[in-house]
């Protein structure tokens, strides 16, 4: 089975847990899962074992702390020890349909931007500044990816935890961002080679590379 269809699985056989016993699942789960260099496969299916034996046991009158114990964060840090890393090749695919994804919508981007400000001058795309920004924006969504699953991570187990405090956190890190790349676009200047590029090319070949991100998305699950 798919790590897709086990996640699905797993979404639906939670559903079967009391609300004690899915707390403290939940929290494996989201600390398992957001431990990115982990095989997805392999984790959804110690995850969906965990769960079986889970409701098994509350069938018997268990509960979680009875069959996993009370400190679910080292019982989570013995599974992740012995979880494989995620391939190689697994982690570049995903990372190319990210790349694909994120200029699909750069360009999509672009073209309402062209509109906006006016084609004429819009139209022109200098290409160092141009890829400078695209780099920019990708290394920021990849510490944003990082940071936030760090987050979760982080207070996966920690009741006092608030949601509205990570939401906060995660929304001061995507605003501090949005400057970041509105300050280096003002300030970087255009020049280097350059060649002009229509709103409607550049709405057609976002649209192209989504449609493209997202075929790649569902030939990996």
């Amino acid at each position: 089975m798919k790590a897709s269809e086990l996640i699905e699985q797993n979404n639906q056989k939670r559903e079967l847990l009391t609300e004690e016993n899915e707390k403290y699942y939940s929290g494996l789960l989201l600390y398992i899962r957001t431990k990115l260099s982990l095989s997805e496969q392999q984790s959804e299916e110690v995850l969906m074992e965990m769960l079986d034996h889970l409701i098994e046991g509350q069938q018997d009158g268990k509960t979680a702390k009875d069959i996993f114990g009370n400190d679910p964060r080292g019982y989570a840090d013995e599974i992740i020890n012995h979880l494989p890393k995620e391939e190689r090749r697994s982690m570049t695919k995903f990372l190319s349909q990210i790349a694909v994804n994120l200029l699909g919508w750069f360009l999509v981007i672009r073209s309402f931007a062209t509109l906006l400000i006016g084609q004429e001058r819009a139209s022109i795309v200098y290409i160092i500044p141009s890829l400078l920004i695209f780099l920019l924006i990708a290394i920021l969504i990849v510490i944003g990816v990082k940071v936030i699953f760090g987050l979760i991570h982080k207070t996966a187990f920690d009741q006092n935890s608030s949601d509205k405090k990570m939401m906060a956190q995660a929304g001061l890190f995507g605003g501090g961002s949005f400057l970041v790349v509105m300050v280096a676009s003002y300030f970087l200047k255009d020049f280097g080679p350059s060649f002009v590029l229509p709103w409607k090319v550049s709405l057609g070949m976002g649209a192209i590379l989504l449609l493209i991100s997202w075929l790649m998305k569902k030939a990996t699950n």
